[in-house]
C-alpha cells in the first residue's frame, strides 16, 4: 500500500477515491460536536463555549496567574529553588559556606521565579538559555486551563484494517491514524505529552515499528524477542486484523513497573493502544508504590485504605474526610514525583485486594482492554506471576525508573554512601534480576541523554545484572517521546522531556550442548 505524503485536494484529477473518502471522513470527524452552521447561521450552537481566556493572552507571571494551581506552583518554587547567582558565589573567600537566597524575583520575560532580586537577574547572562523554554511552559500551562476546546485531545476511533499506520514520527503517526491536524507547536506538545506512554509501547511492539535491524536499533536477539511477541499481537499475513480474528488468541499482559503519572491516564487514552492491534486483548498492570487508585465511595473504604497504607488506622472518619476534602492545590516535584491524585471510579471498577493481597483495583474497560493497578512494590506480587510469564505474551515497561540515581533509603556496606537504586534492596535491586530470569523483554525509557547513559552504566555495577542480559533495543532517542519541557520545581533551569530515550534488554540465553 502506498501512502500519499503530499497535500490532498478534494476531487483533484488522478486522486484515488480512497483518499477522497478518507479526507471526507477526517473532515467530518473534525467537525463532530459542532452544529451545521451553514444551515443554522442564525442559530447559536448549544455546544459552543467561549474560552475563559484569550489564546493571545496566555502569558502571566506566576504570582499574577488567574489560576490558583499556577500561583501555588510559583509559591512552591520560591520556597525550594535557590538563586543561581547566589549559588555560584555561595563559597566565600575564607572557605565558609553561605546559604544561597531563594528566588523571589519573577523574570518579566518568562514569568517564572528565577532570582533573588532584579539585580541578580540582570547579572545572570546564562538565564537567556532557559528563558524562551520557560515562557513556552508558562503559556502551555495557562493554555491547558484557558477553557478552549482542546481538539488535540479528541482521539480517533478504530483503524480500518486496510489502512496502515506509520511509526516514523509523530507527524506521520497522527496523519495515518486520522488525528485532527496539529496546526501549532503548542498542540503538538499537548498531544505528545498525553499519548507518549501508550504510543511508545505501540511503536515498539508493532510490526511497522521504526526500530529495526537496518537502523541498528534492534539487535538480532531483540528481533527474536519481538518476533515472538508479534506472533500474538498480529494475525497471519493476508488475514484481516479485526476483533473477530482475536477470539482464540491469548491475552497479552504488559506490566508497567514503578508506574506514576501513567497510572492516572484515562482508560480511553490507553485504548489507543488497542486501536493499533485490533485483534489483540491487552491486560495492563500498573505496579508501584505511587500508583493512583480509584476514588473511594464511602467512609468504610476510606478507613480500609488508610489501614492498608499506614498504621494510623485509629483516625476518626471525620478527620479522614476533612483531609480528603481539602487536597493541596499543587504538590511540588522534588526529586521524587508525587503520587497522582485518585482516578475516577468507572462503572465496572472492582477491588482486587483479596486477589493480590495489596491495595489494588481492576477495570474491564472494553472487550480488548483490562486495567489493573496495584499500589505496592513489584517484589510483593512477583510470586503470583512468575510461574505464568511467557516471552510470547508478556513484557515489562519501566518508564524513567532511575536505575543510576542514588537510593534515598539504602547505603553501601563498604563506604556508607547511598547505593544506586538498581542495587538497593528496597528498590530495583531484587526486581531487575527477577525480570531477567523470566526471559521476557524489558523496555526502559529515560528523560534525557544523560539519564539514559546513567541508567545503562548502572547495569554494569549491579552484581546480579551485569553480564546477565542481552540487548533487545540499543539505547537511543524515542521518536514518540513527549515534546513538552518538564521543569523541576527545585531548580527551573533543570528541564527534561518525558520518555526522551528508549532501550530494551532481556535475560541472557544459555545454549546447552550435549556430547553424543
Amino acid at each position: 500500500m502506498s501512502l500519499c505524503r503530499g497535500p490532498v485536494f478534494l476531487f483533484s484529477r488522478g486522486t484515488p477515491l480512497r483518499l477522497h473518502l478518507r479526507t471526507l471522513r477526517t473532515n467530518f470527524q473534525g467537525l463532530r460536536g459542532h452544529q451545521r452552521q451553514i444551515f443554522n447561521f442564525a442559530r447559536k450552537s448549544k455546544h459552543a463555549t467561549k474560552p475563559e481566556h484569550d489564546e493571545d493572552e496566555l502569558f502571566h507571571p506566576f504570582s499574577k496567574s488567574p489560576f490558583p494551581a499556577v500561583k501555588a506552583r510559583g509559591e512552591a518554587i520560591r520556597s525550594l529553588a535557590p538563586c543561581p547567582v547566589c549559588s555560584s558565589d555561595h563559597a566565600s573567600h575564607d572557605g565558609t559556606e553561605k546559604n544561597p537566597s531563594g528566588v523571589k524575583f519573577e523574570c518579566p520575560d518568562c514569568g517564572w521565579p528565577t532570582h533573588c532580586s532584579r539585580e541578580h537577574w540582570e547579572m545572570d547572562r546564562d538565564h537567556a538559555k532557559f528563558c524562551s523554554r520557560l515562557r513556552e511552559v508558562n503559556e502551555d500551562e495557562h493554555d491547558l486551563r484557558s477553557g478552549r476546546r482542546m481538539h488535540e485531545f479528541e482521539l480517533p476511533g478504530p483503524q480500518a484494517y486496510e489502512e496502515a499506520v506509520s511509526f516514523a514520527n509523530w507527524d506521520l503517526f497522527w496523519y495515518t491514524r486520522g488525528f485532527s491536524s496539529m496546526d501549532t507547536e503548542r498542540s503538538r506538545r499537548h498531544a505528545s505529552k498525553l499519548l507518549t506512554y501508550p504510543i511508545t509501547i505501540g511503536s515498539v511492539l508493532h510490526q511497522n515499528s521504526g526500530l529495526t535491524l537496518n537502523n541498528r536499533r534492534v539487535t538480532p536477539e531483540g528481533s527474536r524477542s519481538l518476533a515472538a511477541l508479534r506472533t500474538t499481537l498480529h494475525v497471519a499475513p493476508g488475514a484481516p486484523d479485526t476483533e473477530e480474528a482475536g477470539v482464540a488468541k491469548p491475552q497479552v499482559r504488559i506490566f508497567i513497573l514503578g508506574a506514576r503519572a501513567e497510572s492516572s491516564l484515562p482508560p480511553h487514552v490507553w485504548e489507543q493502544l488497542c486501536m493499533l492491534f485490533p485483534s489483540c486483548h491487552f491486560h495492563l498492570y500498573f505496579i508501584g508504590p505511587q500508583v493512583s487508585l480509584p476514588r473511594l465511595r464511602d467512609n468504610l473504604g476510606s478507613q480500609a485504605r488508610q489501614a492498608a497504607h499506614s498504621p494510623q488506622d485509629s483516625l476518626p472518619p471525620e478527620q479522614i474526610n476533612s483531609e480528603q476534602e481539602k487536597p493541596p492545590l499543587y504538590v511540588p516535584n522534588v526529586y521524587e514525583p508525587p503520587t497522582p491524585k485518585p482516578i475516577a471510579r468507572l462503572k465496572r471498577t472492582r477491588s482486587s485486594l483479596k486477589l493480590y493481597g495489596v491495595p489494588s483495583y481492576t477495570v474491564p474497560y472494553s472487550p480488548q482492554l483490562t486495567i489493573t493497578g496495584m499500589q505496592a512494590n513489584y517484589t510483593e506480587v512477583h510470586s503470583q506471576f512468575q510461574d505464568t510469564l511467557d516471552p510470547y505474551t508478556d513484557l515489562f515497561f519501566l518508564f524513567s525508573p532511575g536505575f543510576g540515581f542514588p537510593s534515598p533509603s539504602s547505603t553501601s556496606e563498604l563506604d556508607g554512601k547511598p547505593c544506586l537504586q538498581i542495587t538497593s534492596p528496597t528498590e530495583w535491586g531484587p526486581v531487575v534480576p527477577a525480570l531477567l530470569a523470566t526471559r521476557c523483554a524489558v523496555f526502559i525509557t529515560g528523560f534525557s541523554p544523560a539519564d539514559i547513559e546513567r541508567d545503562v552504566r548502572s547495569l554494569h555495577q549491579a552484581p546480579d545484572v551485569a553480564d546477565e542480559f542481552d540487548w533487545v533495543i540499543t539505547p537511543g532517542e524515542n521518536p514518540f517521546g513527549s515534546e513538552k519541557w518538564e521543569v523541576a520545581d527545585f531548580d527551573p533551569r533543570v528541564m527534561v522531556k518525558t520518555n526522551w530515550g528508549l532501550w530494551g534488554i532481556r535475560g541472557k540465553g544459555r545454549e546447552v550442548q550435549t556430547n553424543h
